[in-house]
């Protein structure tokens, strides 16, 4: 069993109010949160909307929230109701950055606007990662990620690829893409403002971010005008390229370059091939790139993936395992490494998390606070924020705020 951590990451000292929800935003906070900010998490009174996804042990702590919403400190405000709003700017006035992530017309009608906020701290970030940019005729579309993985043209990538109808990829890509590059955002502002004492107003847009993602790989010959060929990078789309079936399962397998290729023949007895006119440069393989997968999808059927292991690993061919998601959790390294540490959480008992990502020798990341129930933190925030224990159980009983029992 882990136990909690002080904070010893290279963030601390910075403090974001995090008024974000579901995924994109909570992902971006709480990447912060590991490294070490302190992050504020304001929830209306029923809580973010993905605490209620399961499975759960109880009411509000769902497997996603529970894996979006560590190293936070969560407070209930209604946000709608005068005092909600002047608790949130009270919170803000003492932030480094605030985040948010509806449109910023929603944000206005709350009484939070740049302006609004700036108002009481003129330092802050003010950063909003939403779905389109202001500027461009998409603004206030609504945005999940669905809809952005369709409007950036995911799903048409893999029908291309596959044949087959077009499909989201099977996680949260646009969410949490996004998020990260919201992450990246925050801190940069954050760092200018301690610099030169100057707050701003950020956007970080999902629709641009992703199509940005997925055209630094598929804008292929219009980079160029005129076109110099089709858009599309053709190693990514060629229909061979997924885990290769061997006789008794699958394994996943990059032959690379000319040395990987050339011991690659030796090891089918084929080395004749190493100087085919197909195969002997890298320029040829990737003119001919279907035909090239295909050629090693075949080869890959003959022998079992134990034997294909060792005959490859042996040439310093990359090579790996398929895992499935049960797998997966059982992986060697992962847990040699620590990636899955458990806790016991005061309310939801035994749980498995994941690790934060990266080592610093003189300031690691760690996990210091368990994902917290709705409001928990309420009135120790508030506390922080100025308000008396009479003021906060006025707001108790208006049900400006909750407090988690």
């Amino acid at each position: 069993m882990n136990t909690l951590t002080p904070n010893t990451g290279p963030l601390q000292g910075i403090r974001i109010l995090d008024l974000t929800s579901v995924v994109m935003g909570p992902y971006a906070t709480q990447t912060l949160g590991d490294l070490g900010a302190d992050i504020i998490k304001v929830e209306p009174p029923a809580g973010d909307n993905l605490r209620a996804v399961g499975p759960m042990r109880n009411p509000g702590m769902g497997h996603m929230a529970i894996h979006l919403n560590r190293n936070k400190r969560s407070v209930v405000l209604d946000l709608k109701q005068p005092e909600g709003r002047e608790a949130c700017l009270k919170l803000a006035a003492g932030c480094d950055a605030l985040i948010y992530n509806v449109r910023p017309q929603a944000m206005a009608r709350l009484g939070l606007s740049h302006e609004d906020v700036a108002a009481v701290n003129p330092k802050i970030v003010y950063i909003g990662a939403f779905g389109y940019g202001e500027d461009g005729p998409y603004a206030g579309k609504p945005a999940y990620d669905d809809l952005i993985q369709g409007a950036a043209g995911v799903p048409s990538l893999s029908a291309r690829q596959s044949g087959d109808v077009p499909r989201y990829a099977p996680v949260t890509l646009a969410d949490r893409s996004v998020g990260l590059q919201a992450a990246i955002a925050l801190l940069s502002a954050v760092l200018h403002a301690q610099r030169t004492g100057q707050g701003q107003a950020v956007e970080v847009t999902m629709f641009e971010a992703l199509s940005q993602f997925v055209l630094g790989d598929h804008l292929g010959g219009k980079t160029f005008e005129p076109p110099l060929g089709d858009m599309g990078y053709a190693r990514l789309l060629a229909e061979h390229r997924k885990p290769y079936a061997t006789a008794d399962g699958y394994l996943c397998v990059l032959i690379y370059n000319d040395k990987h290729w050339q011991s690659f023949f030796k090891v089918i007895n084929r080395p004749d091939l190493a100087s085919d006119p197909m195969f002997c440069t890298h320029t040829a393989r990737a003119a001919n790139i279907a035909a090239v997968y295909a050629f090693v999808a075949d080869a890959m059927k003959t022998r079992c993936s134990e034997e294909w292991l060792l005959a490859l690993e042996a040439c310093d061919i990359p090579v790996t395992r398929l895992h499935t998601m049960d797998s997966l959790v059982e992986d060697a390294h992962l847990n040699a490494v620590g990636f899955f540490p458990e806790f016991e959480h005061p309310t939801e008992g035994h749980i498995r998390t994941l690790a934060p990502v990266g080592r610093y020798s003189a300031t690691p990341p760690g996990i210091r606070l368990l994902t917290p129930r709705v409001g928990e933190h309420s009135a120790e925030l508030l506390r922080e924020a100025g308000y008396d224990d009479s003021s906060i159980s006025t707001l108790l009983a208006k049900g400006v705020t909750r407090q988690a029992t």
